[in-house]
This record gives C-alpha cells, sequence and structure tokens, in this order.
C-alpha cells in the first residue's frame, strides 16, 4: 500500500508515533488509510453541513475495512463574494484548492480519497487535483437546496433573489417584496436551489463516474444524501482494492459524454471553464470548437433555475441525472461502455432507470430544442471564442444587433444600469475583468440580473471578457478571449460600435472596418495591472486564456 511509506519498518518508527500521538492504533494503521477531503466551513450554505456529510463517509470507511483521516479545504461562496472585490477571490481558489489537496495527499501517502465538496469551484479544484494525483478517488457532495416559497406560494431561489434588486431599483418592487425574497430565497443549507454552477459540477461529477447515482441531485437536507455518504465511503474501499484510479475513469470519451450530459442539463457556463481545465489534468486538451460540435446533436432536455421553473429537487424525483443520461442514450449520444467508481459501466449502472416525469426531463423524442443548452460564438469580436448559455436567452435575442455600451469595470456598468443610462437595444461591453486583467475573472450576476429585473432581458445584451454566474439567464455572453488584458478585440471596442450576435449561427462580429481596428491597436496601451501584491498579483502572470479553462502554466 502507499501507505506503507508511512506506517511499515523500523525507520518508521518515529512516524508511527505522530500517528500514536493523534490516537490512532496499530491495528488502524494496518489498513488502508483513507484521506477525508472535507470543505465543511461556516460562511458557504453549501458547506455548513459537510461536517455531517464527512462523519457518514468515514463510517462508511470504517465499516469497509479502512482508517478515515479527515483533512480540509477551502470553499468560496459566490453569492457572497459576488458584486465587490471579493470575487476576483472566486476563481483562483480552484487552483488553491487543487494544489493545497495534492500537497496533503502526497505529503501523507494516502492510499484512497474521498472528495466532500458541494459548491462552484470546489467541486472542479477537487476533480482536478484528483486528477492530477491519481489514486483511487470517489466523490461525495453535500447536495443541493431545496427551493424556497413566497407567502402566495411561488417557489423562489438565488437568481429570483438577484433580479429582484433590479425590479426594486427599476421602481416595480417595494422594499417589502424585496424583503420578502431575502427571507425565503435560500430556505436552507445546500448548493443554491437552480441548475448554477454548483449542481452543474456536480452533476457532472456523477455523469463522467466520479460520484454515486444521486450524488447532483439528493438535497442537502434529506437523509438518503447521508446514506450515499455512507455507500461511498464503502466504495472507496473496493477502488483501493481493485486499484481503480481517475484517469481510468476520467477518460477523454467520459469527457465528451459530460459535455453532452452538459448540453441535455442546460448547465451553467462555468463548465466551459472546469471541464477543460480537468481534463487538462488528465492530460487531455478539450477543444472550445467541441462544445458546438457535441451540442449541435445534443438535445436540450432539462429547463431548471434560471433557465425554466423547475429545481435540482425536481430532477432528483424525476430519477436524476441517470434519468437524463438513459435518455441520451436512446439516441446512441453516450458512451455507455466507460468504467465508473461504482466498478461497473455506464451500460450496467442505466439497467432498469426510467425517466420518471417528462415535465421535467423532456423525452429525448420531445426536447425543449434539438441542439444543447450551451454555445460557442467566435467572430470578429472574439476570435478564440465566447460562451453563452443558449437555453436560458429570450428567443427576440438569439439574433441581436445594437450599440455598444463601453465599460472597463463591473462597477461602472452596474452603476449605469440602476441609473437607467442603458436602454432597449444596447449591447452593454464590459471589460478588462478577464483572467488577467481582472484579474480573477468574476462572475457577472449583479448587473445581468439588473438588466432582467428592470425589464430589459428581452431587448438588451452584455458581452464580457468576464463570466457569469449559472444563475445568470439572458443574452449574456462571456468568456470572450482574447481577453482585454491581452489585446484581444474587445479592447478596442468604442462607445456606438454595433455589434452583432447571431447566437443559431455561433457568430459574434464587431462591425468596426479593419483598417479602423488596427488604428485603434496601434494606439492601444494596455492598463497598469489592477492588483500589483500577493496571490492575485501571482495568479495574472501564470493565468492562461478562458477559451483554455484559465488554467495556470
Amino acid at each position: 500500500m502507499r501507505s506503507d511509506n508511512v506506517t511499515k519498518g523500523a525507520e518508521r518508527a518515529p512516524n508511527r508515533s505522530l500517528f500514536y500521538a493523534l490516537g490512532y492504533t496499530k491495528e488502524e494503521l494496518e489498513r488502508p488509510l483513507i484521506g477525508v477531503v472535507c470543505s465543511q466551513n461556516e460562511i458557504v450554505p453549501g458547506h455548513m453541513n459537510l461536517d455531517k456529510i464527512a462523519e457518514a463517509v468515514k463510517a462508511g470507511i470504517r465499516s469497509a475495512g479502512g482508517t478515515p483521516i479527515e483533512f480540509p479545504a477551502i470553499a468560496v461562496c459566490d453569492g457572497i463574494a459576488m458584486g465587490h472585490v471579493g470575487m476576483k477571490y472566486s476563481l483562483v481558489t480552484r487552483e488553491l484548492i487543487a494544489d493545497s489537496t495534492e500537497a496533503m495527499a502526497i505529503a501523507h501517502q494516502f492510499d484512497g480519497l474521498v472528495m466532500i465538496p458541494n459548491c462552484d469551484k470546489n467541486v472542479p479544484g477537487l476533480l482536478m487535483a484528483a486528477a492530477r494525483l491519481n489514486i483511487p478517488t470517489i466523490f461525495c457532495s453535500g447536495g443541493p437546496m431545496m427551493a424556497g416559497t413566497m407567502t402566495d406560494g411561488r417557489r423562489t431561489c438565488l437568481s429570483h433573489m438577484f433580479e429582484a434588486v433590479g425590479a426594486y431599483k427599476a421602481g416595480t418592487l417595494d422594499s417589502q417584496g424585496l424583503e420578502e425574497y431575502e427571507e425565503n430565497a435560500c430556505p436552507t443549507c445546500g448548493s443554491c436551489s437552480g441548475m448554477y454552477t454548483a449542481n452543474s459540477m456536480n452533476c457532472l461529477t456523477e455523469g463522467i463516474g466520479m460520484a454515486l447515482r444521486g450524488n447532483g441531485t439528493i438535497p442537502a437536507v434529506y437523509s438518503a444524501r447521508l446514506r450515499l455518504a455512507k455507500h461511498t465511503g464503502m466504495q472507496i474501499m473496493e477502488l483501493v482494492k481493485k486499484d481503480i484510479r481517475p484517469r481510468d475513469i476520467m477518460t477523454e470519451a467520459a469527457f465528451h459524454n459530460a459535455e453532452a450530459l452538459d448540453m441535455a442539463l442546460g448547465c451553467s457556463t462555468n463548465s466551459m471553464l472546469h471541464l477543460p481545465a480537468i481534463a487538462h489534468e488528465c492530460g487531455i486538451e478539450l477543444s472550445f470548437d467541441m462544445a458546438n460540435a457535441i451540442s449541435s446533436k445534443t438535445p436540450n432536455l432539462c429547463h431548471l433555475a434560471p433557465a425554466g421553473d423547475s429545481y435540482i429537487e425536481d430532477l432528483e424525483r424525476a430519477g436524476g441525472v441517470y434519468a437524463v443520461m438513459k435518455e441520451l442514450t436512446k439516441k446512441g449520444l453516450l458512451d455507455t461502455s466507460l468504467l465508473t467508481c461504482t466498478g461497473k459501466t455506464i451500460a450496467e449502472n442505466l439497467e432498469g432507470v426510467e425517466n420518471l416525469d417528462t415535465s421535467v426531463i423532456r423525452p429525448i423524442d420531445d426536447p425543449y430544442s434539438p441542439y444543447g443548452g450551451i454555445a460557442v460564438l467566435k467572430g470578429s469580436l472574439a476570435p478564440e471564442g465566447c460562451v453563452v448559455k443558449q437555453a436560458a436567452v429570450d428567443p427576440a435575442m438569439m439574433v441581436h444587433t445594437g450599440p455598444a455600451r463601453v465599460f472597463d469595470c463591473e462597477e461602472d456598468a452596474i452603476s449605469a444600469i440602476y441609473e437607467g443610462r442603458i436602454v432597449s437595444g444596447d449591447v452593454v461591453v464590459i471589460r478588462y475583468e478577464g483572467p488577467k486583467g481582472g484579474p480573477g475573472m468574476r462572475e457577472m450576476l449583479n448587473p445581468t440580473s439588473a438588466i432582467c429585473g428592470m425589464g430589459l432581458g428581452d431587448s438588451v445584451a452584455l458581452i464580457t471578457d468576464g463570466r457569469f454566474s449559472g444563475a445568470t439567464r439572458g443574452a449574456s455572453i462571456g468568456h470572450v478571449s482574447p481577453e482585454a488584458a491581452l489585446g484581444g478585440p474587445i479592447a478596442f471596442v468604442e462607445e456606438g460600435d454595433v455589434i452583432a450576435i447571431d447566437i443559431p449561427n455561433h457568430t459574434i462580429e464587431l462591425k468596426v472596418d479593419k483598417t479602423v481596428l488596427a488604428a485603434r491597436k496601434a494606439k492601444w496601451v494596455c492598463p497598469e495591472p489592477r492588483v500589483k501584491s500577493g496571490y492575485l498579483s501571482r495568479y495574472a502572470k501564470l493565468v492562461t486564456s478562458a477559451a483554455r479553462g484559465a488554467v495556470l502554466e
């Protein structure tokens, strides 16, 4: 066993003495040592319950003959970090999580790992660590939040809460109405209740084969989540025994399966950052262009919030991720021969699975649309590409041409929106918010929610080299690459320039003569870095394009 390096032989007597100081017995040290990477903290609603998950996982490990040893991973609440400098520190934690988990796992020579994440960067960060370490690993997340309920019986969620602020600013919602959303949008622990980034990544973790059935959809407050955790603890012992490792599961074909599932579910655009980054750790390069190829043949089967009125708890009731996968197999859209953490193939896992609610999971022959939930656009404004969650775009905005309203930071754009300076037909451009320019590639949920909340969701587009929350809806186009700080065309857009967006044809064009653009580029000087010290400064020097998953080099 790998743990023999710290537990066996006379030369490891000093190591054993330190285990004895921790209270471990000789008998426990003779069993496989399983690292339990728990992301519990008291600032993220999706993580406040993870101590309970960890205890259940550890019970499962012990019952199957292993010795569980818990250590922590950090996590940021994107909702609390939203709209201020704190959001610069969200995406960048993905690499911190991967790096610190790598350090702990190798320093202490664990035989296997159980990852217990739940929220936006925590899940992909731990998947990146799993791929990098390539020792037997399985995931058990904390589970989704239940949807909230308003006093009139309507269900609600965090995306409604953010849009309520826009409605309040527009004068269509009073302070009492705003407070009602505030008190009801987030009623329980768990990852926020729609198909936002956290739930997208938890569902994709299940779909890619690194978690047991129900990982993405069993609500955080259900006792079934504790039973899942115990079974996960038991299953890691099987993976250790059979030496099944992450890279045996996360193959190139598995990532293409994940992309197909992504399209069917209508996942967050952040998946287009995280899947390439995880694949990169596996030695696999996922092309941005592959998203459109998969989308073109993969129907969108789910309209979960913010795209529709159903929530993750509804997806669980309808059969969960496996039921969506089963629909995809009817058209041969998944490779079902692939190995998963169950020790079985996808085909074996899906035996007997049924779609239990066709209003939540549309049948493959009656989809919401014949194409997937995400599209990559390219053109003179974004030569390397940009991303839109087309499943959440108002039909009136699928093709749009309008004048650019240009802002060099999120705060300036928010002010303009709230002050009523953005009008129907405009294309809001927010730049210098990319991975390098931000630095940190902030999410733009505040401006997109303000646009929708003020009644402009069917007439105003927003384009940025930053990114969006999974709670964003509307014609919100992010990840514009190359970003402004790298001298991408978005840096040369001027107020009033005409921008043409054609989502069905995957194009985004800046309607400015090439000679004029060349003259603007010749005069362009990259602004001074906004952050010149600390972790963000180091991150800015190492981070790559959003088109490559914003990985570090």
